[in-house]
């Protein structure tokens, strides 16, 4: 079984996940073509190769290039649906976008349906997660999964204004997800509610890195850099096959 850990070391956001990826060996070029055909416009995909601790990664990049309108999750999920993706890929990444739009709700007092996303028009959220998600179809992962999560310290501005760090919707999508988390010193966040929805959706299993043959490895690199390297790193390896105890009759 084709298995992918995310060793979140210095946490998941949706833009780690996507370097990580085309680290790992998904040609870019292809994924910038399958994501063209989401029914969405007014921005432009990037990638470049980065150094963070001497450590070669790629970080990839959303410019946004005209006005976004403001969306909703059924804005979301149509995009999604109106698209020629793979059916898994979109039933997958719609459950991520669930997952957010419910914890947000649950944050703020409200429903799924009246939750909008902030993120420039959601444009940023709909290429990492999708592109995520379709990226991990392509390299053929059958299961994924996550480390325990680092959770950072302090304070966040965000269109809500000051919130807490981690943010209370990260914390909320963790939920009975069976994913680890722990507290560090870094006060920055480290964890986005984007990442973690990822994280709990396509989890698999939560803990060290499993037995497995390596066949892949990919840096998937932040934007800030700090004390620690910023990034995420995806190893990806074939799971052993269980021998099977020979048969023996009764009798």
């Amino acid at each position: 079984m084709k298995t992918a850990f995310f060793d979140c070391f210095s946490g998941i956001s949706g833009d780690m996940c996507l370097g990580a990826l085309v680290d790992a060996g998904v040609d870019f070029d292809t994924l910038q073509k399958m994501l063209s055909v989401l029914p969405v416009g007014g921005y432009s995909l990037s990638c470049a190769r980065v150094m963070r601790s001497s450590i070669s990664a790629v970080s990839v990049y959303v410019e946004i290039t005209s006005e976004q309108p403001e969306r909703h999750l059924a804005d979301i999920i149509q995009i999604i649906d109106a698209s020629k993706l793979p059916d898994k890929v979109k039933v997958t990444s719609k459950e991520v976008f669930m997952n957010l739009a419910r914890a947000e709700a649950k944050i703020h007092a409200t429903t799924p349906e009246k939750i909008h996303f902030h993120e420039v028009g959601a444009v940023d959220a709909i290429i990492d997660v999708v592109g995520t998600v379709l990226g991990l179809h392509l390299l053929g992962v059958e299961k994924v999964l996550v480390s325990p999560l680092p959770m950072g310290r302090g304070f966040i501005n965000c269109a809500h204004g000051v919130i807490p760090s981690p943010a209370p919707a990260t914390l909320e999508i963790l939920v009975d997800r069976h994913i680890a988390v722990y507290g560090t010193d870094v006060e920055m966040e480290l964890v986005t509610p984007t990442g973690a929805a990822l994280a709990a959706t396509l989890n698999n299993g939560c803990g060290t890195l499993p037995v497995m043959q390596v066949t892949q490895v990919g840096y998937g690199a932040g934007k800030k850099e700090y004390q620690r390297p910023n990034l995420l790193r995806l190893i990806i390896g074939e799971a052993p096959l269980v021998p099977q105890l020979p048969k023996y009759a009764l009798g």
